[in-house]
């Protein structure tokens, strides 16, 4: 089973200002609401792809009941600590010519709430992989996460690691299975400025030295890197798309890489992938469908100039056929 764990989730509330002018009246053309946090992003993308994960973390009051039931709509299975006080947080988005964001606090978490949350983490056992991902509230220690792996270590437990800064870098003692930060955070890590993946590679090559089993380096319209266990170096271009909303397109890496290395397929494939799904997601309003991703895929592989493998042509076939059979039924039904 995978587990992702969103110590602050946050409701998305994204909206389309035809204005932008500081104090005075500005009106939206359109809004939307999306179940946000790395995690549940993350959670959100597998449930897309058919493959099963429990989304963990904390919420807090009607924003954080609203959240618990979006998710179960959707189908994504949830196992949060609900706070008695305070309200899961609100995050502000207006796409306008440029992005602006407000991210709200979240509530005060207090620690017999904390031990709770420890204490159902305790069904991850071996052979699971728990996705650790996001910003850590204020009112938790700064060292939850290695909190969380030295807890849970010795168990056989896969962890993925995506997270900022000294985060990252006091996880790799664990040696995470996984970590994905992108080429500006390897930058303020190391104290440089790199862009393209071939630049990366000396600094994924510095992270796996320190303890990280996977890195993979995304590197925006530039493309990604995996740098994998066994020494292997790939790069991988990105398809090209009309830019939408990049929130949550790092975490649809993580999800599609996931996804296709617990089918058992080899890393190249997995990173090609999850590149087209962190591609799929940014041309979307909220994370990725399905459909979108299939297209980004299709597209990535010819990019490349290369035939799509066999296991991922037939699941594109299977979901066609699937989606025109919706179709289908609903229009019978009308």
């Amino acid at each position: 089973m995978i587990y992702t764990m969103t110590l602050n989730p946050a409701l998305d509330y994204v909206m389309h200002p035809l204005t932008l002018d500081m104090g005075f009246t500005n009106r939206s053309s359109s809004e939307e609401l999306h179940c946000g946090g790395n995690g549940i992003n993350i959670s959100t993308l597998l449930n897309e792809l058919d493959v099963p994960s429990i989304a963990m973390g904390i919420a807090a009051g009607f924003t954080g009941d609203y959240l618990l039931k979006r998710l179960q709509e959707k189908g994504v299975a949830s196992n949060f600590v609900i706070l008695d006080r305070g309200y899961t947080r609100i995050n502000i988005k207006l796409n306008g010519i440029v992005m602006t964001m407000v991210n709200g606090m979240g509530p005060k978490i207090p620690e017999k709430k904390v031990d709770e949350l420890l204490a159902r983490m305790d069904v991850v056992g071996a052979g699971d992989t728990l996705v650790l991902t996001g910003s850590i509230p204020n009112s938790l220690p700064e060292d939850m996460y290695m909190q969380i792996m030295r807890r849970l270590g010795g168990r056989g437990i896969q962890f993925v690691v995506d997270a900022p800064g000294q985060l990252l870098m006091e996880s790799l003692e664990m040696h995470p299975f996984l970590i994905k930060p992108n080429n500006h955070e390897v930058g303020r890590i190391y104290g440089v400025e790199i862009e393209e993946p071939e630049a990366c590679m000396p600094y994924a090559h510095k992270l796996q030295e320190a303890g990280a089993r996977n890195v993979i380096i995304s590197c925006g319209g530039h493309g990604s890197l995996l740098l994998d266990e066994n020494g292997a170096e790939h790069i991988v271009p990105t398809a090209r798309i009309r830019l939408v909303n990049a929130t949550g397109a790092g975490d649809s890496m993580v999800g599609g890489f996931l996804a296709q290395v617990t089918r058992g397929v080899d890393y190249e494939t997995a990173l090609i992938f999850a590149s087209a799904c962190g591609t799929a997601t940014a041309a979307s309003k909220g994370i990725a469908k399905r459909s979108t991703i299939d297209r980004v895929v299709t597209a990535l592989y010819k990019k490349m100039g290369r035939a799509i493998p066999g296991t991922i042509a037939r699941d594109i076939e299977e979901n066609r056929v699937r989606a025109e059979e919706d179709e289908k039924k609903g229009s019978e039904a009308k």
